[in-house]
């Protein structure tokens, strides 16, 4: 068993060996249950089941490109 603290919030993080083995990641749908003295966590939707499309979920590192940009322009520079 593991423990966390909750914040000033109210939030509290899932450990990450808990949330590997569920399947939990950011956009997950998480259910609460009062069962008797303790709180049971379930998992509603994983991040998979929310999007199956995968449409802008991926983040790069690189500066953003504007569209009207002409790589052929860089080698009319080059060459002057």
């Amino acid at each position: 068993m593991q423990a966390t603290t909750v914040t000033s919030k109210g939030q509290v993080t899932i450990p990450l060996e808990i949330r590997q083995q569920m399947g939990v990641c950011r956009g997950s749908k998480i259910e609460f249950t009062i069962v008797g003295d303790h709180v049971e966590l379930r998992v509603k939707e994983t991040f998979s089941s929310v999007t199956s499309s995968g449409f802008a979920m991926l983040k790069s590192k690189r500066t953003a490109v504007p569209s009207d940009f002409d790589p052929a322009e860089l080698l009319k520079n080059d060459r002057a």
